[in-house]
This record gives C-alpha cells, structure tokens and sequence, in this order.
C-alpha cells in the first residue's frame, strides 16, 4: 500500500479508502483485510444504517492501534425524525458527531465531513461550529462531500477565518462519472483541498460483473437505484471490452477502475467498499498501479460518449430535515 498526503495538509492516507456504507456479516472479516493490506484509511457516516455502521467499524477496529488509523465520519443526512435531525446547523453537527464519537469508541475524528451542502443553513454558522469542535480537540480535520465549485470558493475563506483545516472533499469520480475535473478539482487544488474519490467502481459496473442481459434480480446492481441508469445494454457492452485493457496491464477490471482514478494528481484516495475480505485485497492491490498513455487512452475511446462530464450534476438535496 501507498500513501499520500491529503491536500496541502500533512495527513498521510492510504491510497485506497475502505468504506463501509453497507453493512453485512462479512464486514469485520473485510476490515482486518484491509488492515492487512496496509489500508489506514477508514470512512464511515452517523446516518449510516441508522448508526450500526459506525458501531460496527469500531468494533472491527478495536484491535487496532488507533493513532495509526484515519477515521473518517461525516454527517448531513438524516438520523432521527426530528426537525433538527439533519443538516449542517450547530445544534445538528455538535450533536451527531457527540453521537459518532460514543460509536466510534473514540474521543477524535480525524476527519469530519459535510456530506453535502445544507442551503438552509448559514455557512458562517456551520464553520464557527466546526471551528468550536476543532479547537475542543474532536476533530482534527474538515471535509466536504458532493460540493460544488462555487460552494467550495464560498467556503475556503470561512475555513480560513474560524480556523477550520478544510483539506478533503469527496465527489463521485470514475471513469464514466468525471463531473469533478472541470470545476471542482481545479477550484480545491488551489485551495490545498485534496479529493476522496468516491463510488470509483460506478455501483460495480466497473468491475466487468454485470453483462448485458444477464443482471441477476438479487445483485446490488438490481436493487440500487442509482445503478440501475448504469445498467444500458450499450454501456455495459463497452464496459466489457475494458477487460482487454485490463489484461494487457495485468490487472482485474476493478484494479484498472481503481487505479484509473487514482492517475488524477488532485487524488488522495478511492475510497471502495466490498462485500467480502477477497475484495478488499484485490482492490487493494490498486495502490502504486501507473496507468500509459495507452491505456488511459483506450479507456477514453472505448467509453466515449458514456462519460459524464457536466458540473451540473454536482447536487445536494435543496432542503434536509
């Protein structure tokens, strides 16, 4: 495993993330193979599974010495029913992450992120409550998840006056979903911001598993909504023909998606779940991969006009709660 620092900050991160957004009875098996691995880097969020997924990556890591790990937890959507449940006001951030800390096991996040932008919520007010966290010693780190560039521009100079390290933001980023290279990469490459590179297995269309035709009914991809738009016959053909490049670098389809982002010099880490402990070693195995010229490519040329590129479709809901 490789490291990288993330941003302009001297936090070092595995180059792969392990996430943990889908909880399952493998999950802790999948958390020591990423231990083994060299994997440091863990994300996790309140909301998730209604809190289990931060008890259960705590109890995965209980074994692990906690000063080598990066924990990373973040908070916008909803965790009860509530009007105050949700979002990035004060009240909302000082109470869930008071909630992920008793979860965690932990008396620190190493780092806290928006996971999406709260139009409802003065952004003043969510930097002086980070600001607060901060200097209280329970978080050390800020990050963003889905902002846009605009967004992030409003926000630097908060980050700046309160105090607030605000060093990571998370889009989605693969090879068919690269809507943050026009605008937001730019714009958090200038402000020391360096990127957690989400959903880099686009729902696992990426890994080759999914043929034209042949979605099984119980497979993730059957049941997730937002796999279901990656599901045409057409762009899983040309996904298919990724396997010769593949081949050729000597890599799984999953290995070539993963290392694919992180070519993008902006990129700290990919950030990938898995549902069993074999999948995390392959995907592991990404880390230190250096795609050609040629590789890269044919890559471009086989998925063509399937790419998406439109900073448009950076969203976050226009109200929470």
């Amino acid at each position: 495993m490789e490291y990288r620092r993330l941003g302009a900050s001297g936090l070092s991160v595995s180059e792969i993330s392990y996430g943990n957004w889908l909880t399952h009875p493998d999950g802790a098996e999948c958390v020591q193979a990423a231990l083994d691995a060299g994997i440091t880097t863990f994300h996790t969020a309140a909301a998730w599974d209604g809190g289990a997924a931060e008890e259960n990556l705590a109890a995965a890591l209980s074994h692990a010495r906690r000063d080598d790990l990066v924990l990373c937890t973040g908070v916008f959507w909803p965790e009860g029913p509530g009007v105050n449940d949700a979002g990035l006001s004060r009240k909302h951030l000082t109470t869930s992450l008071h909630g992920s800390l008793r979860r965690l096991r932990t008396d620190h996040v190493d780092v806290y992120q928006l996971l999406r932008f709260d139009y409802r919520t003065p952004l003043e007010e969510t930097f002086l409550a980070l600001s607060d966290l901060v200097r209280q010693g329970k978080i050390l780190y800020a990050g963003t998840a889905e902002w846009t560039a605009e967004q992030l521009l409003e926000a630097r100079p908060l980050a700046d006056r309160y105090g607030v390290p605000l060093v990571a933001n998370q889009p989605h980023y693969s090879m068919l979903w690269r809507v943050a290279e026009a605008q937001v990469m730019p714009v958090c490459e200038r402000a020391g911001i360096g990127q957690f590179a989400s959903v880099p297995l686009a729902q696992g269309v990426l890994t080759g598993k999914y043929r034209p035709g042949e979605i099984p009914p119980d497979s993730r991809g059957a049941k997730s909504v937002e796999a279901r738009p990656l599901l045409l016959p057409d762009l899983l053909e040309r996904v298919g023909m990724l396997r010769g490049v593949a081949d050729e670098a000597g890599l799984t389809m999953a290995q070539l998606a993963l290392a694919w982002t992180l070519q993008h010099n902006t990129v700290a880490s990919a950030v990938t779940g898995a549902s069993s402990a074999a999948q995390v070693t392959e995907n592991a195995k990404a880390s230190g991969v250096v795609l050609d010229l040629d590789a890269l490519t044919r890559i471009d040329q086989l998925l063509g006009s399937f790419v998406q590129t439109d900073p448009r479709l950076t969203w976050s809901p226009p109200a929470t709660g």
